[in-house]
């Protein structure tokens, strides 16, 4: 079963393999795909994450094909 702890977030689903800096970058990958992103059909629209690379604008429904992670540069 996969659980999240509060110290190491989404990570804590992996065992104790691995090290501290790839769960620190998983971390900041996995928070960034989670969150809307702007969408490109609608000005007001948010975007949501399907799948890797699978998008859908929560305003219009239309479903887009777009970056792996996140839609806009690295924040």
């Amino acid at each position: 079963m996969e659980i999240k702890t509060k110290k190491i977030k989404a990570a804590g689903k992996f065992s104790s393999s691995g090290g501290v800096s790839v769960r620190n970058k998983y971390n900041a990958i996995e928070s960034l795909q989670r969150i809307s992103q702007p969408s490109p059909f609608h000005p007001t629209g948010r975007a949501k994450r399907l799948s890797s690379g699978i998008w859908k604008c929560v305003k219009t429904g239309k479903v887009f094909a777009g970056h792996a992670y996140y839609l806009e540069g690295k924040k």
